[in-house]
């Protein structure tokens, strides 16, 4: 079968399409043929080193996608069936192994390639709106990187619930997005964002920040009312400061960490979770932007658009 590979670390360049055996599924596994596959910004940091990877070069990224069951060694799956994953490795090849513990049946109404478009960043959406801070009715929200695929999501999880949503972009083009899923304020990281936060609220602060750049941890704390909570999510941007305990201490402050894996962490849980974001899409409370879709064998082409900023939607790989 063919795969998208890379032997060494770096920039997109050392990304190659090259054929490699078909894996084999033991007992309790099925074999995947490959539909739609999700490209995320963590299939980036596995490239250049920068992330937790599996097996030996050459290495294989990418952990979502759907597809059909071509072969069964499990009691509960039959061919043909219609399955997505959101936390499976070497996911960026034709065929694929995926334990049954963690198949995400594909409702009927859900086309193929929505899942592979929503689950990761819907599902991180969802526990960072339920799980690291249930979202209230009339809390302000402060999102990071709100016109991007994750915070697009959120935005609109967020609105569900009931909140007021400021969101923040890196453009003046990228502020319709948010205002487009309903966020109520939009605003351009390159101006006197902190300032505009602060007059939204009238000198208050937010009551919660979703940062999934990192490097702008200490701003986020700048903007959090006293008692407020900065949920960590991410580096996009860089590392963030070191946070000072005193000044968590002093201000009633609370930070929380958050990564996808520590929730999807049994059979259950996915499904759960996944039917619930199937819901909340199929009533309408979750619009999905249009996705950009590359070939599997361009994946090189799809890395660097998507570290170009330029896309909207979800940047989906099609064996």
């Amino acid at each position: 079968m063919k795969a998208l590979t890379f032997s060494e670390f770096g920039s997109a360049d050392v990304m190659k399409y090259i054929n490699i055996p078909l894996p084999e599924a033991h007992d309790g596994e099925v074999l995947v043929e490959m539909k739609a596959i999700g490209l995320n910004y963590a299939d980036i940091y596995r490239r250049k080193g920068n992330y937790h990877l599996k097996g030996t070069p050459p290495y294989i990224a990418g952990y979502e996608g759907a597809g059909i069951i071509s072969l069964s060694k499990s009691e509960k799956y039959s061919i043909g069936d219609r399955i997505a994953f959101a936390d499976v490795p070497f996911a960026n090849a034709q065929y694929v192994v995926v334990p049954e513990s963690h198949i995400i049946p594909i409702p009927d109404n859900i086309k193929m390639e929505l899942p592979a478009s929503v689950l990761l960043q819907g599902l991180t959406a969802q526990y960072l709106a339920e799980d690291s801070h249930a979202v209230k009715e009339n809390e302000i929200v402060l999102i990071h990187a709100a016109s991007g695929g994750v915070g697009q999501i959120l935005t609109q999880i967020c609105k569900m619930k009931g909140a007021i949503v400021i969101g923040l972009t890196r453009s003046d083009a990228k502020k319709e997005i948010i205002l487009r899923n309903k966020g109520d304020f939009a605003l351009n990281i390159k101006e006197d964002w902190k300032e505009e936060v602060m007059q939204i609220t009238n000198n208050k602060g937010v009551d919660v920040v979703f940062d999934s750049v990192g490097s702008s941890l200490a701003d986020s704390f700048d903007v959090t009312r006293e008692c407020g909570h900065v949920v960590f999510y991410g580096m996009s941007g860089g590392d963030p400061a070191l946070v000072d305990p005193r000044m968590l201490m002093d201000t009633s402050k609370t930070l929380t960490g958050g990564d996808l894996w520590s929730y999807l962490n049994s059979e259950s849980e996915r499904q759960k979770r996944a039917a619930k974001l199937f819901q909340w899409i199929s009533e309408g409370f979750i619009q999905v932007a249009p996705a950009s879709t590359f070939p599997l064998s361009e994946g090189k082409a799809a890395h660097e658009y998507l570290e170009s900023g330029k896309s909207v939607g979800k940047v989906l790989l099609i064996p």
